[in-house]
């Protein structure tokens, strides 16, 4: 595997979790581009040729569902030892541009040569079920601040969603690797906060985004849009959320916004969704399950 010349010195990091065809052709294009390594979380173990997958990418079989942050860190780990500088991350369903592909790690690389501390860069995501381009966030006391993606300026931020992100292999030792007990929701949050709290910057490229959707179809309440999800994601949802609040190192502001928002979504989550009170029980699991320290998977 090797990264061509300094400004691309970039892997991709792709996690599969029982995919499909598509799945398979979308990792294959990227390897037109870029080196890739593919972890795949699906609990039956197979091989890249019955997959489909090219003779090009690097194929880990995890052989069970480890996770998000775990499968991460092993792609990562995989292009460290390669000797790449830059990864980009990306869930299997994400479909980027070449000029996402390109232009961010040219960014990353055009801001670490000078020394700038730079953890990672990302794009902003564009769900047309929930309206379109998302603005980048803030964490502000009670509400989130949320910065439009416009403009030729980088915007700092205080987190990434992870797909479609370019992360500076540079801080990979000093930042650590993905926090594998939360295994699958707000590992992206804490990674960059944690990120922040070392002195790097988390920027966001307005004019660049990312097709990514959130969850299941998602619900409409009193005018808002709000991704829905799974029982057993409400579950990891609520844990982590509360799990964090009782970690001092996570800022006060997102805290707070998290804690006005918990009762509305509760209630949404039990009483839109069939089958509502799976989703509540699940969603009570979690925050017991936060409380008592029983993190991983469940």
């Amino acid at each position: 595997m090797s990264g061509g010349n300094g400004a691309s010195k970039t892997g991709c990091v792709v996690v599969f979790y029982r995919p499909d065809s598509a799945c398979v052709e979308r990792a294959n294009r990227l390897a037109r581009i870029h080196p890739v390594v593919v972890v795949d979380n699906t609990e039956q173990r197979t091989t890249p040729d019955f997959l489909g997958l090219s003779p090009d990418i690097m194929y880990l079989p995890i052989g069970e569902n480890v996770g998000i942050a775990a499968a991460l860190n092993r792609g990562i780990e995989y292009l460290i030892k390669q000797g790449m500088s830059n990864a980009l991350l990306f869930d299997q369903d994400s479909e980027p541009s070449k000029t996402l592909l390109t232009e961010l790690p040219e960014l990353m690389t055009g801001r670490t040569a000078g020394g700038e501390r730079v953890a990672v860069i990302g794009p902003a995501y564009d769900d047309v079920r929930l309206g379109g381009v998302a603005p980048f966030v803030r964490f502000r006391y009670l509400k989130l601040e949320r910065v439009p993606p416009e403009g030729k300026q980088l915007i700092d931020t205080d987190f990434l969603i992870t797909s479609g992100s370019c992360i500076n292999l540079q801080c990979w030792r000093e930042v650590g690797p993905m926090d594998e007990s939360l295994f699958i929701d707000f590992v992206d949050l804490e990674w960059c906060v944690r990120a922040r709290n070392k002195g790097f910057r988390v920027l966001g490229v307005p004019w660049l985004t990312l097709a990514h959707e959130l969850g299941e179809a998602p619900v409409k309440v009193l005018g808002r849009t709000y991704p829905m999800h799974s029982a057993i994601r409400h579950y990891y949802l609520f844990r982590n959320a509360v799990a964090l609040m009782l970690r001092r190192e996570i800022p006060c502001t997102w805290k707070s916004t998290e804690l006005v928002k918990m009762p509305g979504r509760l209630l949404i989550y039990a009483l839109l969704p069939e089958n509502g009170g799976s989703h509540l029980r699940m969603a009570i699991k979690g925050l017991y399950h936060a409380i008592v320290g029983r993190m991983g998977r469940l």
